[in-house]
């Protein structure tokens, strides 16, 4: 019989609980209907010669900036999240649609100054599911009306849609949605030691959440509402898969204990996959030999991988490595750079 480590018997008895209330955090609920150009923001675009507003451009993953490769058009420009469009406006066009949490949790972070991001203004809460920290970031917004510290429940009121933040107008008004993982909790000496300037958001930098396809996350709970978010992203497609050197105390593991998955009980190494965006569904511990992190893994394409994997790998074909962005994504999420004592959690001043 083969013996399951005593970690991942604690793991499973933590992710028992019951069904997510999950809802949309507007009145547009057309992401359930035939109708996605009514759910989706469109963007304006212009290739060879030719303008259209796609409503995809509005939807997660590889939906814009159009180039030629030969007879094919890619889409080779990454959106985290998704823009959904306003169900109301008032007689100039301003956005009257007021954004809700997708489900309990508490607020983390609130950012009021639209110029210090391209999310504008912009609110952050936390939710705890399966013995993790899942966050939803909502952008763009006009106002807020939330503070942090602030416990909410599915449908609790955050703010107002707007246009706050680079690149839209009124217009074009939406909100901006993401679901996501915080791959570190030493983000902000990563940033300094890559050089990237001023970070005025500490933990909850944009660059610091790794977003999810939170539209197929509400089909699928739509479809079964028991569906945990764990199994969400365990059975999200693997794109690559990259092999690190063996430590047993990766924070970014420890805050997500469902990510592993049964491999060798006495590990050299973890392997980690990666869907194509970046985003890691599993942690397997693994005997193969590496003195540092490498590439082991990857979906063969025609096309260059620089393409497919927002510039974390390049090659073409059976043949790929790892780029600088690839291998700063690595050390940000195993925390490999010098690093203090993690960030304490957000203190709601309300409670002792």
């Amino acid at each position: 019989m083969m013996k399951i480590p005593a970690l991942l018997m604690v793991f499973a008895v933590r992710l028992v609980a019951g069904p997510l209330d999950l809802r949309l955090p507007t009145e547009n609920h057309h992401l359930f209907s035939d109708e996605p150009e009514r759910f989706y923001m469109y963007v304006d675009r212009n290739f060879e010669g030719q303008a259209s507003k796609p409503w995809e451009a509005g939807s997660f993953g590889y939906v814009r900036n159009a180039m030629r490769m030969g007879d094919q058009v890619l889409l080779t420009k990454f959106h985290e999240g998704i823009d959904i469009s306003p169900i109301k406006r008032d007689a100039v066009g301003n956005p009257l649609d007021l954004v809700s949490s997708i489900a309990g949790g508490r607020v983390v972070y609130v950012s009021p100054l639209a110029g210090r991001s391209n999310y504008g203004k912009y609110v952050v809460v936390e939710h705890s599911w399966e013995n993790s920290s899942i966050f939803s970031l909502y952008a763009h917004l006009a106002e807020i009306t939330c503070a942090p510290g602030d416990a909410v429940k599915a449908g609790s009121l955050l703010g107002r849609m707007g246009f706050t933040g680079a690149g839209i107008n009124r217009t074009r008004a939406h909100l901006h949605l993401e679901l996501a993982m915080m791959t570190s909790r030493h983000y902000d000496e990563w940033s300094k030691t890559n050089g990237l300037g001023v970070n005025f958001h500490g933990l909850f930098n944009g660059m610091n959440l790794i977003g999810s396809d939170v539209a197929r996350f509400f089909l699928e709970h739509k479809a079964n509402p028991e569906i945990k978010f764990s199994e969400f992203v365990l059975n999200s497609p693997a794109h690559f898969k990259v092999t690190i050197p063996y430590r047993k105390d990766i924070d970014f593991v420890k805050r997500h204990p469902w990510i592993v998955r049964p491999g060798s009980e006495a590990p050299t190494s973890w392997e980690i996959s990666f869907t194509a965006t970046g985003m890691p569904t599993t942690f397997t511990p693994s005997q193969r030999q590496v003195s540092a992190p490498a590439l082991t893994g990857i979906r063969p394409s025609a096309i260059p991988h620089r393409h497919l994997t927002r510039n974390l790998v390049s090659g073409e074909g059976n043949s790929a490595v790892l780029t600088k962005s690839g291998l700063q994504l690595i050390s940000l999420l195993t925390d490999d750079f010098p690093t203090t004592a993690p960030a304490p959690a957000p203190h709601d001043p309300r409670h002792p």
